[in-house]
């Protein structure tokens, strides 16, 4: 057990061990590993609140962070990877690993590549699988298994679970990408019926076509000449097409945009690596790592041709939706012409004032009739494009709610409650153990995974989740799934004295690195005989030490 602590003491009554940066020892470590610069100066709750202070002390000065891993702190042999980053950008921003410069769009997947190199899945991210080892924020303090941000989705969750209890998923991401493009279609129906739903546009465009009925024949009253008479007639239908088709082409633009949205952000995770500058990096790797199947350029090859398929996949659709834009442009200019002709024409013809406004009305009829027709239109699109892809997610969750994958899981969940349980008992006298439940939303079902703890109380809450995490290090080391034998914890003075020293003890005995930061005064002596004291801060030696500058 390494502590990061204060050092008040124990009869000051006026200065306290908060706010001199022992949660801040975490955040740079995290840092290190792929997290937000920002992280570091800003307020958790409200984050665009800036401490400037520290942000002009980490940029003015240069700060540089540097984090060494190791596969053995108790063998001066042992493999390590280094990690160096600093807090400016652009040119003077710093990345390395190992000494190598990496791109900041390369980073993360750098440090997978280095740190866990038998990983062969896109998802779930190396940040998520590791997600369980970091633990300072509120939401991952208070929560077992909710360990990502508040936006993550339940399939983001499922395949983070899955894997961390090593059932390999086919077409698991397939199914992200699927139900990503199932919500991005929503979003365009959401959008097309921001005024009303498809059938209240049925309903109104029932009563359009009878008030066209009824305008229609009271117009035929008028005694008109019968070239007059085929002039307005086509000069509704030209006005009728032409709002159509420009409803037509607005659809159109809100999907090719929607579509372009997509594509960039997918671009932007496309992997472009100057093999031959980390050729060398690779042979190390070899050279230190046995069975390793797969060569650095087909992992790179992989990846990028898993990016090219998503951008294919969502992207299928632009090549039609140009040439139908390119289509609605010539025809809209062509019927503008041809209502500019016909108005002047009729303009230049006899014509009662009464006849004027029924000509009048009856445009605005049409009008919203081609609106209304093309919104429908679109919207059945849309509808048959949910259906399709749902269709899709329907087959790769044949497989994922099979019988055959769920005893897979059963047996897996078997083995990891064993553990939880286990190690709970040891520390608690409780057996916790982790569940899942299938639910159901939108006619698709998702693995939703919690833990099974009856008691709420804050303390035992962090019980549960040290107990957790040390059985998913255990379980991820028994298993060979990549997982750190580290822990970073926040706030664990809610945990009683008892726990503590049991947890310090489990921790040796384990060969586990709980680094912990914590308030000394709650600390219970045997556990700070037992552990470790790598830094210890005051109110008057705080982390960076701006104060005296």
């Amino acid at each position: 057990m390494n502590l990061i602590v204060d050092d008040t003491p124990l009869g000051e009554t006026k200065t306290t061990g908060n706010n001199v940066g022992k949660t801040t020892v975490l955040k740079l470590i995290d840092f290190c590993l792929g997290a937000k610069s920002k992280l570091i100066y800003t307020d958790d709750e409200n984050q665009k609140q800036t401490y400037s202070l520290v942000k002009d002390f980490l940029f003015t000065e240069d700060v540089r962070v540097k984090l060494i891993l190791s596969e053995n702190l108790a063998d001066p042999a042992a493999k390590e990877v280094s990690i160096e980053r600093n807090f400016l950008t652009a040119s003077k921003a710093i990345r390395k690993i190992n000494g190598e410069d990496v791109l900041a769009k390369e980073f993360e997947e750098a440090l997978e590549r280095q740190l866990f190199p038998d990983k062969t899945v896109d998802k779930p991210t190396f940040r998520q699988i590791i997600s369980h080892n970091i633990r300072y924020k509120d939401t991952s303090i208070n929560n077992t298994t909710k360990t990502l941000d508040k936006f993550t989705a339940n399939t983001e969750y499922e395949a983070l679970y899955l894997y961390l209890l090593g059932c390999r998923v086919v077409d698991g991401e397939r199914k992200q990408v699927l139900t990503a493009k199932i919500k991005q279609e929503e979003m365009f129906k959401k959008r097309l019926e921001k005024v009303q739903t498809k059938s209240a546009y049925e309903v109104a465009l029932t009563l359009i076509d009878a008030e066209i009925g009824r305008l229609n024949k009271k117009k035929e009253r008028f005694n008109l000449n019968e070239d007059y008479e085929q002039d307005l007639e086509e000069l509704n239908r030209v006005k009728y097409n032409l709002n159509k088709k420009s409803s037509e082409l607005s659809k159109l633009m809100i999907r090719k945009e929607l579509i372009n949205e997509a594509v960039t952000e997918l671009e932007l995770e496309h992997a472009d690596i100057d093999v031959v500058a980390l050729g060398a990096l690779y042979q190390e790797a070899t050279h230190n790592v046995s069975d390793i199947q797969k060569s650095f350029e087909e992992l790179v090859a992989y990846h990028n041709t898993m990016i090219i398929e998503k951008v294919k996949f969502i992207a299928q659709d632009l090549p039609k939706i140009e040439a139908a834009l390119g289509v609605c442009e010539v025809v809209i200019n062509s019927l503008l012409e041809n209502e500019k002709t016909l108005a002047e024409k009729i303009t230049k013809g006899n014509s009662f004032e009464e006849l004027e406004k029924v000509i009048y009305e009856l445009n605005e009829q049409h009008r919203q009739k081609g609106e209304f027709e093309t919104v429908i239109a679109q919207l059945e699109t849309v509808e048959t494009e949910i259906a399709t892809l749902s269709s899709e997610i329907e087959k790769i969750d044949k497989n994922l709610f099979s019988e055959e994958f769920e005893s897979k899981l059963k047996g897996q969940l078997e083995k990891f409650n064993k553990l939880f349980s286990t190690i709970s008992f040891k520390l608690y006298g409780e057996r916790y153990a982790l569940k899942y439940d299938i639910e159901e939303k939108n006619g698709r079902s998702v693995y939703v995974f919690n833990a099974f703890n009856a008691n709420l109380s804050s303390g035992k809450k962090q019980g549960e989740i040290i107990c957790f995490d040390l059985a998913n290090i255990l379980f991820s080391n028994s298993e060979n799934l990549p997982t750190f034998n580290f822990l970073l914890n926040d706030k664990k003075e809610l945990m009683h004295d008892n726990q503590l020293i049991k947890v310090a003890r489990f921790v040796q005995e384990n060969n586990v690195q709980l680094v912990a930061s914590i308030l000394k005064d709650k600390l219970p002596e045997t556990v700070l005989a037992d552990a470790h004291i790598v830094v210890e801060l005051s109110q008057k030696s705080k982390l960076f030490k701006i104060e005296a500058r």
